[in-house]
């Protein structure tokens, strides 16, 4: 640009391009002479490409190390979906040698009433063990009937029962949490 005052060119004139002519020092210029080197090899460190092969190994390493991690997380995950049922066995296993024990002790006892004892301690040993797992009986006889919870699969006239009440429970049904494990079959009253 020029002084409107004087014909003289200022000090610092910039050309068509936009490239600053004046004689000040750049401070870029230092960090592009420190690339300029490393790339020209005038630099007493390490080229890039030994950088670049050094940063490749380094991913390569981590990569294979978290594939690693991945397969241990997975390999442990499915063992523990394997033996999630271990402790619920565990206990089943204790009910099953009650049981065999109250089988033995009916076949060399002449009385019937022991036998029926020990079937009923065994069977509140197994419900018991049950209930500990979350595994609990949907309560049914005497309940409004639900088709979430109860499967009917009969109806009859009841004096004693209002129609749409469950007025017998053929099979018990249990469910895990809130989950139905085996509904209920029931019988539904349809009233008098």
């Amino acid at each position: 640009m020029n002084n409107p005052e004087s014909n003289e060119p200022d000090e610092t004139t910039t050309d068509d391009v936009g490239f600053d002519a004046s004689s000040e020092p750049n401070p870029n210029d230092d960090a592009l002479e420190a690339v300029a080197g490393e790339i020209g090899g005038d630099n007493e460190g390490p080229s890039l490409e030994v950088q670049l092969a050094e940063a490749n190994d380094q991913i390569l390493k981590l990569h294979a190390e978290l594939e690693n991690v991945r397969k241990r997380i997975r390999r442990e995950a499915e063992e523990q979906i394997r033996y999630a049922s271990l402790p619920l066995i565990q206990g089943l296993l204790e009910v099953f040698d009650n049981l065999r024990r109250a089988l033995e002790a009916a076949e060399t006892s002449q009385s019937t009433s022991g036998l029926v004892e020990g079937v009923q301690m065994v069977a509140k040993q197994f419900e018991d063990t049950l209930g500990k797992f979350n595994c609990k009986p949907i309560p049914a006889k005497g309940e409004a009937f639900d088709p979430h919870v109860h499967e009917a699969i009969s109806q009859m006239p009841s004096e004693e029962f209002a129609a749409g009440t469950v007025m017998i429970e053929a099979t018990q049904g249990f469910q895990l949490h809130d989950r139905v494990v085996r509904p209920s079959q029931v019988v539904v009253s349809t009233g008098s």
